[in-house]
Parts: C-alpha cells; sequence; structure tokens
C-alpha cells in the first residue's frame, strides 16, 4: 500500500472485443435499404489500414499498419493508441467544461464544484509554489530529525497517516474479502521509491542499471532539501540498502494476484507477537481506528522484515528513507524545479518520455483524481446521451446471455460448477456510466489562490478527508453503490468484493461505442470490452470470489485442476512473445488480463450472433462482413505506440500484456477467427488446433 499527500487514486484497466454473424440472403435483402445510412455512421476507419498485408499473416498490423506508419508518439507521453486518443479528447471535452465554469462568477466556492476549480487554480498557481520552495515540508523534517529509536519512528508513522502516510507501514479499511457485507481493517506494506520489487531484486542489466540511476536521482533530490552533494549520496545509496531489504520481503508481482495469499486475518496480539517493537494499539489508536480484535494482515513476512529492520537500530538510515519518501511523495506540490527534476526520472528515464504533458493538463488531472465526480456532474449532463445508456444495456444483456450459453457447452466443466458459474453470472451487478448517488465533498476544505490557498495545504486537506472517509466506513455495511472511477475515466473495471462490472461514461464513445454505429463495430469495441470484465469474474484471481463476493472456493478439485492447466497453457503461450529483445512478457503476472481478452472476445462474439439473429445481417459495409468488422473494430482499440522505456517498465508493472499482443494473441484461439479470414497452417496467425487455448 502507498498512501500519500500527493497521489490520491486507484485504477484497474480491462478491454477486450470480438464478433460474429451468419444470416439467411433473405434477411440481408430486408436489410440492404438500411446499408446506405450505415455508411454514413461512423465505423471503421479504413485509412489506418495496411490492406497489402494479409490478415492471416499479421492481423495487427493489416487493421493499423498505415497509422502505426504516420502515427508519431506525442513527446509528451510514452505510449499512444486508441485509449490514449479517447482520453486525450475526453480531458479537452471536461477542460472545456471545467474553463467555462471557471468563467461562471455564479458558482459557489464552496460547491462541489467550486472546490474542484478552487483546486485547479491552486495547481496552477506556481508562483507560490516557487517562493514557498521547500518550506511546507521543513515541519515534518523536523520531526524526521529528532528521530531517535523505533518508538519515535511508529509515532512519526501514526502522526503522519492521517496526512498521506509515506512510511514502513499503513492501514486502509475496505471490504472483508470473505464477508462482503463488511468493512474490515488491512495493514498493507510501505512506501518504494521504484515502482515495483523487481526493480529491486532483478540482476537484469537494464534494472542494474534502472538503480544506479535512481540513486543519482535521489541524490539530486535530496540536495533540493539543503544536503551536501557527498551527504545526499550516502543517503542515497542507505535508502537503496534499506528499500532493498523491504522489497525482499515482499511477495512479488504475480503472488500478489494470489488474494488468498494477501489475506491473513490476526489477532492484535497475533501481530504484536510478530512485530513486537511495535505497539499496535496505541499505533491504531493515533491513527483514528481505535481498539480493533482483529486486522487483516495482507504480507506478513514483511511485516517481519519491518520488525528486524527497527530491530537493528540504524536510526541514519531510517531518516534518510523518511525524508526520501516524504521528499518524492511531495515533489508535484512543490516549486516546479523540484517537480520537474523529479518528473526527468520518473517519467523520462524510468518510461521514456521526452518532455512533460502542459500544466493544464496535469492540473486536470489532479482535480479528476480527487474530485472527479464534482466534474463528473457537469460532464454527463453535456456529453452521455440516455439513448447511448439504454442501448449498452441492450448490449451487456446479449453478451451476458452468451456467456452463459458457453458456461453451459464448456466441455472440460461438470454440471455442479456449471451451476456456480451461472449462479454468480447472473448475480453480476452491471453499473454504466454514471452513480446513482454522487459522492458528497461537503467536508473537504479547498481554498482558492485568491483567498491564500496553495496546491500543499489544499492536498493536505484532502488526505485528511480521505482518511476519514474512509474510517467513516468501519463498523458500517459496504455501500456497493459506491463507484472506483469517475464517469469522465475512459476505463472499466470489475469488483470481485461486489461482484459488480463497471462502465464509466467516458468509455462509451468511438472507436469503442457509438450507438448510432454499426452494432458489429459496437460489439467488437465495447461488446469485447464487457465481454473482457465479466470474464474478470472467472479469471484465475476473480474465480476465487462466489456469487456473492466472497473469498470461497466455488469449484471442484477436477474442474478447478482442468481451469489451472488451461490457464497454465495460457501463461505459456504469452510467456513466449517478445516485445523488445531480451524483454517478454510475463504469461503468469498478466493471465487474468489475458484470461479476461479471451474470454471477453469469444463472448462479445457470440453476443453479436444473438443480436443479429434477433433483428437482421446488415451485410457489407466498407466491403466487409459483420464478422470482419468484428475482428477489425478489435484490433482498431488496441493499436499502440510504445516507447521502448515504457514497454520495458509496463512487463514489469503493469497486469496487462502490451496492445498489440491484445489485439492478436485471443484470436489466434478463436476458430471463428480462422474461418471469417481463411487462416491456414504456416500464416503468421495460425496456430495448431490442439494448441488453441479455449477455457470460457
Amino acid at each position: 500500500m502507498k498512501k500519500t499527500i500527493l497521489k490520491g487514486s486507484l485504477g484497474f484497466l480491462f478491454l477486450l472485443s470480438l464478433f460474429n454473424s451468419c444470416k439467411s440472403n433473405q434477411e440481408v435483402a430486408q436489410t440492404e435499404v438500411k446499408q446506405e445510412s450505415k455508411k454514413e455512421t461512423p465505423g471503421i476507419n479504413t485509412s489506418f489500414m495496411d490492406t497489402s498485408v494479409d490478415p492471416a499473416d499479421d492481423f495487427f498490423r493489416y487493421v493499423n499498419g498505415t497509422w502505426l506508419d504516420k502515427t508519431e508518439i506525442p513527446a509528451d507521453r510514452t505510449r499512444w493508441g486508441s485509449f490514449d486518443e479517447l482520453r486525450k479528447n475526453t480531458d479537452d471535452d471536461v477542460m472545456a467544461i471545467l474553463k467555462e465554469a471557471l468563467a461562471d462568477e455564479t458558482i459557489d466556492p464552496n460547491s462541489d464544484q467550486g472546490k474542484a476549480l478552487s483546486l485547479y487554480k491552486s495547481v496552477l498557481d506556481t508562483v507560490s509554489r516557487n517562493k514557498m520552495g521547500v518550506s511546507p515540508l521543513k515541519p515534518y523534517l523536523a520531526k524526521i530529525d529528532k528521530i531517535q529509536n523505533a518508538n519515535d519512528v511508529v509515532a512519526l508513522i501514526t502522526e503522519f497517516e492521517p496526512q498521506g502516510g509515506g512510511g514502513f507501514f499503513g492501514t486502509y479499511i475496505y471490504t472483508d474479502a470473505k464477508n462482503s457485507t463488511r468493512n474490515v481493517v488491512y495493514l498493507g506494506t510501505g512506501s518504494l521509491g521504484l515502482p515495483d520489487r523487481d526493480y529491486y531484486v532483478s540482476d537484469a542489466e537494464d534494472t542494474k542499471e534502472k538503480r544506479e540511476k535512481y540513486v543519482a536521482h535521489v541524490t539530486r533530490m535530496l540536495q533540493f532539501l539543503g544536503d551536501s552533494e557527498t551527504a545526499a549520496k550516502t543517503s542515497a545509496e542507505q535508502i537503496l540498502a534499506l528499500e532493498t531489504k523491504m522489497a525482499e520481503s515482499m511477495l512479488d508481482r504475480v503472488e500478489r494476484r494470489d488474494r488468498r495469499k494477501t489475506y491473513n486475518p490476526m489477532t492484535i496480539a497475533e501481530l504484536s507477537a510478530i512485530s513486537p517493537s511495535i505497539n499496535w494499539n496505541n499505533y491504531l489508536n493515533g491513527v483514528g481506528i481505535g481498539k480493533i480484535d482483529s486486522i487483516v494482515v495482507s504480507q506478513p513476512k514483511y511485516i517481519k522484515q519491518v520488525e528486524t529492520i527497527l530491530k537493528e537500530g540504524d536510526v541514519a538510515s531510517w531518516k534518510s528513507y523518511l525524508r526520501w519518501t516524504l521528499l518524492n511523495d511531495s515533489a508535484g506540490l512543490l516549486s516546479t524545479e523540484i517537480a520537474d527534476a523529479n518528473w526527468e526520472f520518473y517519467g523520462k528515464t524510468l518510461r521514456g518520455a521526452l518532455q512533460q504533458r502542459p500544466a493544464e493538463e496535469r492540473a486536470l488531472a489532479t482535480v479528476n483524481g480527487r474530485l472527479g465526480e464534482a466534474l463528473g456532474k457537469l460532464y454527463v449532463a453535456k456529453k452521455f446521451p440516455p439513448e447511448a445508456k439504454a442501448k449498452a444495456k441492450a448490449m451487456i444483456a446479449n453478451v451476458m446471455k452468451a456467456f452463459e450459453n458457453r458456461i453451459d457447452n464448456l466441455p472440460w466443466m461438470t454440471p455442479s460448477t456449471k451451476e456456480n458459474a451461472k449462479l454468480k453470472l447472473n448475480k453480476l451487478t452491471v453499473k454504466i456510466g454514471y452513480p446513482d448517488k454522487w459522492k458528497d465533498y461537503s467536508k473537504l476544505k479547498v481554498v482558492g489562490p485568491e483567498n491564500g490557498g496553495t496546491y500543499f495545504e489544499n492536498s493536505k486537506q484532502y488526505a485528511l478527508w480521505s482518511h476519514q472517509k474512509n474510517l467513516d466506513k468501519l463498523g458500517k455495511p459496504v455501500d456497493k453503490t459506491e463507484w472506483g472511477m469517475s464517469p469522465q475515466t475512459v476505463n472499466a473495471y470489475f469488483n470481485p468484493s461486489n461482484n459488480e462490472i463497471v462502465f464509466p461514461a467516458a468509455i462509451l464513445q468511438p472507436p469503442f461505442y457509438d450507438y448510432k454505429a454499426d452494432e458489429a463495430v459496437n460489439y467488437g469495441g465495447i461488446g469485447a470490452v464487457i465481454g473482457h470484465e465479466i470474464s474478470h469474474g472467472f479469471d484465475d484471481s476473480g474465480s476465487r470470489y462466489d456469487s456473492n463476493g466472497n473469498l470461497v472456493n466455488w469449484w471442484s478439485d477436477e474442474d478447478l485442476k482442468q481451469f489451472t492447466e488451461l490457464g497454465d497453457a495460457l501463461a505459456a503461450q504469452y510467456s513466449n512473445l517478445q516485445p523488445l529483445p531480451g524483454i517478454y512478457v510475463d504469461g503468469k503476472f498478466t493471465l487474468g488480463e489475458n484470461i479476461g481478452d479471451l474470454g471477453g472476445v469469444n463472448a462479445a462474439y457470440d453476443g453479436l450472433q444473438i443480436y443479429l439473429k434477433e433483428n437482421g445481417n446488415p451485410g457489407l459495409i466498407d466491403g466487409f462482413t459483420p464478422e470482419e468488422r468484428f475482428f477489425i473494430s478489435w484490433a482498431t482499440i488496441w493499436r499502440t505506440k510504445m516507447r521502448d522505456e515504457a514497454i520495458k517498465s509496463r512487463v514489469k508493472t503493469d497486469p496487462h500484456s502490451p496492445g498489440m499482443y491484445r489485439a492478436s494473441e485471443p484470436l489466434k484461439n478463436m476458430d471463428a477467427f480462422y474461418s471469417t479470414f481463411d487462416v491456414k497452417e504456416g500464416d503468421g496467425m495460425y496456430l495448431k488446433p490442439e494448441d488453441r487455448v479455449k477455457i470460457w
């Protein structure tokens, strides 16, 4: 867990797409009249295609080749593709809405929208930020400097946690994985300066080089606090050594995906037994949780390592780590010089960006992350017509019906387990567009720069508000009406504890979805997204939760064995993919997303068949059959270009495979794709029938 005053939201990204249809000549004739009007609606952009390429040989290139040749990744981006284009367009829409609101003098500064505007202005107030420099950190640095022993460290973590934390551990309140109706307290791991454990423990040349550059970066940053270069370098080396100890005891990226390994309830007495240097009752009282009987420890081995670190008594290293964590988490709130220096490492060195995004875009991202639903109300009113939601509901019903049919026809699953799977599917909650109940920001304090407010202080107040909102959940039933994303977020997610799939309004736009467009294109876009999210409930992680969202095994032993073997085969298939020389996709790490893609594209394809059977086949559009348009639409939403450093970072930290593989790999396992594009042995898209993985 990393909870800081700088960083404020978690997100999930999942996607998928595919579709096919067969209709009689009579049905085609009945729909010929509609064909001309269909051509006028947005659909496949044939100008992006490279039809000189055989789709049976390189489908990604066939669909996106001209786009790939003509498109350059913007200097302020590390990748560019359909998702990024839609996010940029959506941000432009939201920015226009925000600027219109800025010009409206009648908006109450204490309203939700008024607070969003005040936060936006404070982010852009670089004059005040540059004038203050590191002075906002001085009270915190003084407290760190006074540390003399382990008790002082714990007292400091306790004091800092409501303001954002940033130490050796932290708590949060969330749904009990084994009782989805109640909230419980979780104990998470501490902050690391590098993005993932792998950066600390891997002996690969690239990660060794990144560690060296990390030490140089920390050395540079600590000098902003007044350290000499020599002292800063000594501290940087201490920090790397300490963070390496912390990382070594953490679960790796594959283990963290197994919820069973991160669900470890303990009594406070049991927790104290493995970490006696920490007075847990004092800590829990100090952060506002109070007296509790038990706590869910996400990684007991890590907490034992923290105990070892505290017993070692290396006060200098503790101080160096805490000072750096404070600075790193707050860098974006301080002067432009400090923020730019931090971006040069995290944005440029680690991910390959050539320049930062414009300040207005960064400010908008902050507002979206913290008061997203305040802007979301305005966005929905202007950009999300009721027709879009109604048509999306009908599509979801078809894809869910198709998924149920696919469960019934699984050759490897026994009838009793099929019934449990269908029970889970039929109890799935679907959220579309925007929440029925908007977030209440009335207790959040935000002050605009015209009234003396600063980005740092507003961030502190946001952290305090978020902490209290989280505390308020304790002892209350889980609120399943909450949304994890704002309406203007181009994304979608599955929440296993709620057994729900969620589609914010912003993803219901071209190229994923156009309620006026050809349904084959829609099913290949948002239909596959829908199928993907449904499939997450049945991937290697989501399948561990039952129909009520509880971490309970509903599988027979033999079915689970079969499912695991199929997952292993899919993981092996993806682990052979090499986006850069010597850089491989981690099939185990990306397995959940790959199962989501494979299951989603199949369900969406079958959902399209249901639609065509009920509504007729429109025939050829732009020279393509509905089946062809479906698959082309799928590959279109995954058109992607990435910088080399971004690819290196992605395979270590992102459970999604690179976009070009998401466009092609699921299709290699799909018989319908072979018949649609006449794929034969020897073609680049060909897999032997016995090597094609069929899970859902």
